[in-house]
């Protein structure tokens, strides 16, 4: 990785090696929470006697983690197979290993909220099922004592209105997935980008903000669109035919860069001016010069629908109740590793021009499964989507002890959007019904809690 880069074809050789035969392919999940407490679900601060920091410190006394130290304080966990990071607000994320089944990632899952549950009773932190924090202001909720947001957070305010609210109140779930060729990996990039809005529909779950509702379905997703016009989105390259890495690696290029990493320290690189990894490329940052690692750590800073490192990031679903949060994975998995179901995925939505894709994506944030497609129902068109989901697991076949595929995964939610539901409008159902308006309601009908690990046990 620290091969100096002179030229594109090195990294387009980057994407190329991450090409695996289908019999190694495997998937990973990485599961953001939104962290509160359990007294008026405020965002729980990072520091303190009761803040994140301790929820890091109990869990790597209890349970094998390493802390991952910065400056002196414990920002992350190194696991044995998952590690555990905190995004910019204190959200807590796993990033879970690389699995061969669905049913792996679910064990995974259901042992770490059943820890996270534990420390959360103990110091009065509440976890919640939900795309987004419900209460705080971002100016209430502290910064991650992290380099690298203190590098992003100030230049989120010079690119885009919402990037700020995405740092620290939004949380997702995202699926990682492999691919056998070049060919393959773009068809996979197109396919999933493509779904984007019946995706966002079916999974928003972010109505909720700064103390009553905002207007959206899904407010996170709306966030992204007004975060960095740079670096966000669904560029229109990846819905060409003959789209190829050259053109996800110049794309790329273009970019600016947020930072390099030497030593594990820091280099500001946001100007300004500020340069492009295609300027650093060709004339480098004074005594520096690209190398493969900083190609790789500009890639996680490029935020679109759809991302290409060594493997394939599907972003877009909201964070999930326990019970629904295996469903991104689980659909993604039936539909890209099945040739006749990522066919069927890409009829369900390729008539679409790209204008019509994002005026579509945007319905979706604001009307989740009420939207509709010209004639046709976003509702319809996210269970026609599922049940081509179920029917690549089931012929996938892969099975638990006891004898299940791993379409058990998508039958919760499955349910919910046949009903006409979506984890959001449910949300605002409760708000406006039971829950009454009351924060103290939202948080008890919200938290994750020991039926919440039952019900992710009992999938």
């Amino acid at each position: 990785m620290s091969e100096p880069v002179e030229s594109t074809e090195q990294l387009i050789r980057y994407f190329a090696s991450g090409a695996k035969p289908r019999e190694q392919w495997r998937i990973g999940t990485e599961y953001e929470k939104v962290a509160v407490s359990a007294a008026n679900g405020a965002a729980l601060p990072f520091s303190g006697p009761n803040g994140v920091e301790e929820i890091l410190r109990r869990l790597a006394d209890r349970h094998g983690y390493e802390p991952d130290d910065e400056e002196g304080r414990i920002i992350a966990l190194a696991g044995e197979r998952a590690p555990i990071t905190i995004e910019p607000g204190g959200q807590i994320e796993l990033s879970g290993e690389q699995c061969e089944t669905i049913h792996c990632a679910h064990r995974e899952f259901a042992r770490h909220i059943e820890q996270l549950v534990e420390i959360g009773h103990e110091i009065g932190a509440a976890i919640l099922g939900l795309g987004m924090q419900p209460v705080s202001r971002i100016d209430e909720i502290e910064l991650l004592p992290k380099a690298r947001y203190r590098i992003m957070y100030p230049y989120m305010a010079r690119k885009g209105r919402l990037g700020q609210r995405m740092m620290k109140q939004t949380a997702g779930v995202q699926a990682n997935l492999d691919y056998s060729s070049e060919g393959d990996a773009m068809r996979k990039l197109r396919v999933s980008t493509a779904l984007a809005p019946l995706i966002y529909a079916a999974f928003a779950n972010s109505p909720l903000s700064d103390g009553r509702l905002n207007g959206y379905a899904s407010y996170r997703g709306h966030i992204w669109t007004d975060t960095d016009p740079d670096r966000c989105g669904a560029p229109a390259f990846i819905f060409r035919d003959d789209a190829c890495f050259a053109d996800y690696a110049e794309y790329a290029l273009d970019v600016p860069m947020y930072f390099l990493i030497r030593d594990h320290r820091y280099i500001n690189l946001t100007g300004p001016p500020g340069i492009t990894f295609r300027q650093y490329m060709e004339r480098g940052w004074g005594r520096e010069r690209a190398t493969l690692e900083d190609w790789s750590n500009h890639l996680t800073t490029i935020f679109i629908e759809v991302r290409l490192k060594k493997y394939v990031e599907v972003r877009m679903a909201d964070s999930q109740p326990p019970e629904y949060m295996l469903a991104l994975p689980a659909l993604m998995k039936g539909i890209l590793y099945d040739d006749d179901c990522m066919t069927g995925a890409w009829d369900l939505v390729k008539r679409w021009s790209y204008a019509e894709r994002m005026e579509l994506t945007n319905l979706a944030h604001q009307r989740g499964l009420e939207a509709r497609a010209g004639r046709i129902a976003f509702r319809d068109l996210a269970m026609e989507m599922f049940d081509i989901g179920a029917a690549g697991l089931k012929r996938q076949g892969a099975l638990n002890e006891r004898r299940e595929d791993e379409s058990i995964y998508l039958l919760g939610l499955m349910d919910l959007v046949r009903s006409g539901h979506s984890p959001a409008s449910l949300a605002i159902e409760r708000w406006k019904g039971r829950w009454n308006y009351d924060v103290g309601r939202l948080i008890e009908g919200c938290a994750y809690d020991a039926s919440s690990i039952d019900a992710a046990s009992n999938i």
